[in-house]
């Protein structure tokens, strides 16, 4: 059995795609409520920690999770997206300090994991002109990691759903003779809609208001505005009208025989809508949740914009899964590799 940790957990997308890897969860740490509260209804037996990751991360790690230094196979999470003020001064962990990043290195330098998995945007490669990504590879190598980074679209992995994610794989240099890490090939079938919505059990979701919902009756499943009266849209999109660009986000209507666009963490946004292919309103919580891969038996806690933010926030579980599948096999290979050394 593999051991894993997780940081800035969220409602559980990364850590259900890793447990199903066949990891299991030392500890899970996330500062929103709700989603502590999703964690803890849906896996009683995790050790779900509900409190802000600085309260943690000053800690005799090693005491606290009952775990020697070198000894946890993954380090797994994602912390938002925060410049550095020191950024680009090579100072190490110190670049960092101040952010949310930091007690993910703090905690990568503590129990220096045999592997580690940190999930992001991909705007995160050119946040800060660039700066911020390079502090933060920087400071990994420092912590001793040799890394393998890619973007990976979760359309490509039984996701109906077209998601970037930034994907970082490191390996502690102690151990990169003895394994390596090959990110999941793309899956030959690319889920659309129609695959998750047909059958989807019903759920809350927040309606239009009566206004908009007669527009979005005007509008055919996969179009936007430009596929309406002139006037209608116009009237519509208001100051957005004499926008340059294509505007596509504004009035679309999704079509059953395309993927989701990125789930978001509010149903309805006037620059990135996206309606509901059969019915003029948006996606339910489940929806999005099997937009999101989430299995249909996953509750998620709170009030309905709480859930909205849960589900959009997430990494898709199939995505998590296959990436959490390939580093089984790296950790497999490290084991093997180590029983022909002990035998000889």
């Amino acid at each position: 059995m593999f051991y894993t940790m997780e940081l800035f957990a969220g409602a559980g997308g990364l850590a259900l795609g890793i447990e199903k890897a066949g990891f299991e969860t030392l500890g899970l740490i996330e500062f929103d409520k709700d989603a502590a509260d999703t964690l803890k209804r849906n896996r009683p037996d995790w050790n779900v920690i509900h409190d802000d990751i600085a309260n943690i991360s000053c800690l005799d790690l090693e005491k606290y999770f009952h775990i020697k230094k070198g000894e946890l196979d993954l380090l797994s999470g994602g912390a938002p997206c925060q410049a550095f003020s020191y950024a680009g001064k090579r100072l190490g962990l110190e670049d960092a300090r101040g952010t949310l990043f930091y007690h993910y290195a703090l905690f990568l330098q503590k129990l220096q994991p045999k592997m580690f998995l940190f999930e992001n945007v991909r705007g995160l490669l050119t946040h800060d002109h660039g700066n911020t990504y390079e502090t933060m590879l920087n400071i990994f190598a420092k912590a001793g990691y040799k890394i393998d980074k890619k973007i990976l679209n979760a359309w490509d992995y039984g996701v109906p759903q077209k998601r970037e994610r930034l994907i970082t794989i490191g390996i502690r240099n102690d151990l990169i003779e003895k394994t390596e890490y090959t990110f999941p090939r793309p899956h030959d079938y690319k889920p659309v809609l129609k695959d998750v919505l047909l059958d989807c059990p019903d759920s809350p979701y927040i309606p239009y208001g009566e206004k908009k919902k007669k527009i979005f009756e005007l509008v055919p499943a996969g179009g936007y505005w430009r596929d309406i009266d002139p006037n209608v849209a116009k009237e519509y999109m208001k100051s957005c009208w004499e926008m340059e660009g294509g505007r596509t986000g504004i009035l679309r209507r999704m079509s059953l025989d395309e993927p989701s666009l990125t789930v978001l963490t509010s149903p309805s946004q006037k620059q990135t809508e996206r309606c509901h292919p059969l019915e003029a309103r948006p996606f339910t919580i489940r929806e999005n949740a099997r937009c999101q891969t989430f299995p249909d038996e996953w509750e998620f806690c709170g009030n309905i914009s709480s859930q909205y933010k849960q589900v959009g926030n997430a990494v898709p579980v199939n995505l998590a899964w296959d990436i959490a599948a390939e580093v089984h096999r790296s950790l497999e290979m490290l084991a093997k590799e180590e029983k022909v050394r002990e035998a000889m």
